[in-house]
């Protein structure tokens, strides 16, 4: 009977164990010839302070062009791993800094508002790699919300949405080498500038929307140009769908314009250093 016992829990703990997922931690970073790895290294972003940036912006919704403000906020924050959110507790010992984009807007339609607010978070050496991403969309007809995490071998994508068959669920993305349509405007703030550049990526498509359906992944051209006062990324995701970003040539590159295929475009309207949670 101990025998019995013994070899029970042995296979509870080969199956346990053979079943465990590597985390993050094992995944390898290799150096890119593209992209500045420690361009969130920079002394400014230990200020205590956010960079706020507002949009003028503009999305095609109803097949009408809706006019907001858009609010891009850009700080360093403290994660745990326990929870894989910013700590409350400081004196841990699993803290790993990031950087946190949030993208905030609110515009009218003819029947009622819609509301975004999409957070996105990089480890700080780590720019080319999403480490997580929420996303919530409010209007009269529900609630959405999305989240993707890195894990090894991709992301865990967890949605929950007021569309029938897209309810609550989850579904995973394959591929630890995507980069993501919405963290290019903070992405590409890092680019090894130089004209003529080009490369070439694997992009998923943007998920500022209400939608919970399989992102689609695009095998992306990338192509840097200077333009006297800016620098110029062209990423074309397919024929036909192509957008275009410009960057401030100082430190810190910041997003001066947007203009996508599909119409949310951008400009820069102002940007100030505060501590908005204040």
């Amino acid at each position: 009977m101990k025998k019995h016992i013994i070899t029970t829990l042995l296979i509870l703990i080969v199956a346990l164990y053979g079943c465990e997922q590597p985390t993050e931690d094992s995944i390898d970073y290799p150096a890119s010839d593209v992209f500045n790895h420690d361009w969130a290294m920079n002394k400014i972003w230990e200020d205590g302070q956010a960079e706020v940036a507002h949009y003028d912006a503009e999305m095609i919704v109803y097949g009408k062009v809706r006019r907001f403000d858009n609010a891009y906020i850009t700080v360093k924050e403290e994660f745990n791993k326990d929870f894989n959110v910013k700590t409350n507790d400081y004196q841990r010992d699993d803290l790993f800094s990031v950087m946190k984009v949030n993208k905030f807007g609110r515009f009218e339609t003819e029947n009622y508002p819609y509301h975004y607010l999409t957070s996105l978070f990089f480890k700080r050496e780590q720019p080319e790699q999403l480490h997580k991403m929420t996303h919530t969309g409010q209007e009269w007809c529900g609630n959405t919300f999305k989240q993707f995490e890195l894990i090894s071998g991709g992301y865990a994508y967890d949605y929950n949405s007021y569309f029938d068959g897209y309810g609550d669920g989850q579904m995973s993305i394959e591929g630890t080498d995507l980069i993501w349509e919405d963290q290019l405007s903070y992405l590409l703030r890092a680019t090894k500038f130089e004209d003529g550049l080009e490369f070439t990526k694997k992009v998923v498509d943007s998920q500022i929307n209400t939608k919970t359906r399989q992102p689609k992944i695009y095998n992306a051209q990338f192509s840097v140009s200077d333009r006297d006062s800016v620098w110029q990324v062209k990423t074309t995701l397919e024929e036909g769908k192509v957008n275009t970003y410009t960057f401030n040539k100082e430190y810190p590159n910041l997003l001066q314009t947007q203009t996508t295929w599909y119409g949310y475009n951008l400009k820069l309207n102002r940007v100030s250093r505060y501590q908005y949670w204040r």
